[in-house]
């Protein structure tokens, strides 16, 4: 079994580090919840790329005290996969982003889109977005990923068109899209923005603005998906023609 990671602050790590003592929420959820003990192997990340194996040396209330065996940076990929996520209802949303941080995505835009059934606005916004930040959190502990993917501020149409202008490549989640996802060029380095709409999909005034800014419409097989699976069944088919960076 994969030793458990737990995360660090960052600049914790370095290729220097020889030791570490994990206290707070995470030096308590591996000594009071998991319970580890002294030999057990532990993983440490900063969230930025650094990976550490380590053994516990020693376990007390709330502390674990750790030697570090290996260190190792995972440098940033050429390529960024960044999932734009139109809000949804049920939860379907953060089952979106826990799977897509699973499919090791560089970014999650939360997505204000013209069906979207649930809308951020004030206090209810703020904890939305902080959900969806620890549900990637927890994600990329579960992953053992060393990254953990950033989750920007929520966007309106204009703040998608803005960011689909700058990105290498966009492509739109669409039924009705002739272009397979598989036949669309891709860049060897750079950004491909991936556009999933809510439960009704994303709407044709929606679809008009984002092909004129130079988005590409695609599909990805007979079946219409979810708005919690669209997004990473799209990921791993993009991993697999790039390689799985």
């Amino acid at each position: 079994m994969t030793a458990p990671l737990f995360h660090v602050p960052a600049g914790s790590l370095s290729a220097s580090t020889a030791q570490v003592r994990l206290d707070g929420p995470e030096g308590r959820h591996a000594a009071d919840v998991q319970r580890l003990a002294v030999g057990e192997q532990v993983l440490l990340s900063d969230g930025q790329g650094w990976l550490a194996t380590c053994t516990v040396r020693d376990a007390q209330r709330g502390v674990i005290e750790l030697t570090v065996d290996a260190v190792a940076h995972e440098p940033a990929p050429a390529l960024r996969l960044v999932l734009v996520q139109a809000l949804a209802k049920g939860d379907r949303d953060l089952m979106a982003v826990e799977s897509a941080t699973e499919l090791d995505v560089d970014e999650i835009l939360p997505w204000q889109a013209d069906r979207s059934i649930v809308r951020w606005r004030g206090e209810r916004g703020e904890k939305s977005l902080r959900r969806w930040e620890q549900q990637a959190r927890a994600a990329t502990k579960q992953s053992r990923r060393s990254r953990v993917p950033v989750v920007g501020q929520l966007l309106d149409r204009k703040g998608l068109l803005a960011r689909a202008a700058d990105a290498d490549v966009t492509l739109v989640l669409h039924e009705d899209a002739d272009q397979p996802l598989r036949e669309v060029p891709l860049p060897e380095s750079g950004e491909v923005l991936l556009v999933v709409g809510p439960e009704g999909g994303v709407g044709p005034e929606e679809l008009s603005a984002l092909t004129e800014a130079g988005a590409v419409p695609v599909r990805l097989g007979r079946t219409v998906l979810r708005t919690s699976t669209a997004g990473a069944a799209a990921l791993a088919a993009l991993h697999t023609r790039t390689g799985w960076r």
